[in-house]
């Protein structure tokens, strides 16, 4: 038996989710495909990037498919096609770091014999015999991971897989029936030196990638799309291109740390003894010294840069709702706690004020517990859930005008002036 330990969590009105979760690609990807199609958009598969252009007003992409080449034109380009990234070899960006000496195996399994309700790690000799096999929730289905030699083939048939196990755990009534998907892969760490060549960004795996240990590679992925995303979208609706530069300046030293963790739990990993502590939940990554992050903006417990916490609460009808459902959505949120009067409308902006008679109603106070934020103070929540700045109610108009004209289309300075 290994040392892996997971630190002891347990929900909080602010942060409740705290168990991990471990899904199949294949579903991550069917839930990708379900929200693109909602939002009228189709994947295309089989087609890929030959070329690019760009010049000071777009970008023009070479596509081949299997009925030949043509072209599109778009405004911004965004390479996430991988470590072996097209974008990032064509743009010269380097890609720094290290093969770290370790191969192993994944695949999804079905099998017979283990306990679906908890994940199972086995280790008779030394951590370099060692195999987990965790069950993926949804389906029926395991995943096997394991080291494996530096070279050599693998045998991922079922009963390769078998025979693995059986070597590694000691029981033989462990038997894989069948494999859905599996693969081989040496582990590395790298970062990209830039992850912005004028109107062409590299995002994921082709500006970064880690080794598999802590579970930070798909996330760190998601959280660059949805910082960016957000980014290019207002760009596209009129707001300064200025904006854009804050991706790379965010997202960079984020995933330098998670490489750095990731690195290190691997090395933790190799002598039995990894530890998940919070910091690999990355609840606490913050964007406190991005120019995104409205100066001076500190309240009790959060502060300008800072994840925006949950919390549960009531509507003015007292049905029950929390603050991620407020947040969720392409929108500003403006949050006011029991605020004396109130801004008037802004695009693109939702404006909820917190107390009696407002529309939300903090009636076991842990919306002031997680924010810690007094009185007619408010807090301006960016699309990714991230908070852009706390205001007092004295000044408020003027203080989101100047904030909002850099990060918002057809927002001018003076546009709040008078609220």
């Amino acid at each position: 038996m290994s040392l892996l330990t997971e630190a002891e969590v347990f929900p909080t009105p602010a942060e409740p989710y705290a168990a991990p979760l471990m899904l199949p690609q294949f579903a991550t990807e069917a839930v990708m495909r379900e929200r693109l199609a909602e939002l009228g958009h189709h994947p295309r598969f089989g087609t890929r990037l030959t070329g690019f252009a760009q010049d000071a007003h777009g970008v023009t992409a070479r596509m081949g498919e299997e009925n030949g080449e043509h072209m599109i034109r778009a405004r911004f380009l965004v390479g996430t096609d991988g470590g072996r990234s097209f974008v990032r070899h064509a743009l010269a960006i380097g890609f720094p770091g290290e093969a770290l000496g370790v191969r192993a195996i994944v695949a999804d399994v079905r099998l017979e014999s283990l306990d679906r309700s908890v994940w199972h790690r086995f280790q008779l000799g030394s951590p370099a015999t060692q195999v987990m096999i965790c069950p993926l929730a949804g389906t029926d289905l395991f995943q096997v991971q394991a080291p494996v030699a530096l070279e050599g083939e693998v045998d991922l048939s079922p009963a390769g897989l078998t025979a693995l196990i059986e070597v590694r755990t000691g029981r033989e009534d462990i038997t894989v029936r069948s494999v859905s998907w599996s693969s081989v892969y040496a582990m590395n760490a790298r970062l990209a030196d830039r992850y912005r060549v004028g109107r062409i960004f590299i995002a994921g795996d082709a500006a970064h990638v880690h080794p598999p240990t802590g579970g930070q590679g798909l996330n760190t992925s998601v959280q660059d799309a949805y910082n960016l995303g957000w980014k290019l979208a207002s760009v596209l609706a009129g707001a300064p291109e200025a904006l854009l530069d804050s991706y790379e300046a965010e997202r960079r030293p984020i995933a330098s740390n998670m490489l750095h963790l990731s690195t290190r739990l691997l090395g933790e990993a190799k002598q039995g003894t990894m530890r998940r502590d919070r910091e690999a939940r990355q609840l606490d990554l913050s964007y406190r010294g991005s120019s995104l992050s409205a100066p001076g903006s500190v309240g009790g417990r959060v502060q300008a840069g800072d994840r925006a916490p949950d919390a549960p609460c009531r509507g003015q009808a007292g049905q029950q709702t929390r603050l991620f459902t407020v947040f969720q959505g392409f929108h500003w949120t403006l949050l006011g706690y029991q605020p004396h009067d109130r801004p008037s409308a802004i695009a693109g902006v939702r404006i909820v004020t917190v107390g009696a008679g407002h529309e939300l109603v903090d009636e076991d106070g842990d919306i002031a517990a997680a924010y810690g934020i007094e009185p007619g103070q408010w807090v301006l929540v960016r699309p990714d859930g991230y908070i852009a700045g706390i205001f007092p109610s004295d000044g408020l108009g003027p203080q989101l005008s100047r904030y909002l004209a850099h990060v918002l289309p057809s927002c001018p300075a003076d546009t709040l002036e008078g609220s």
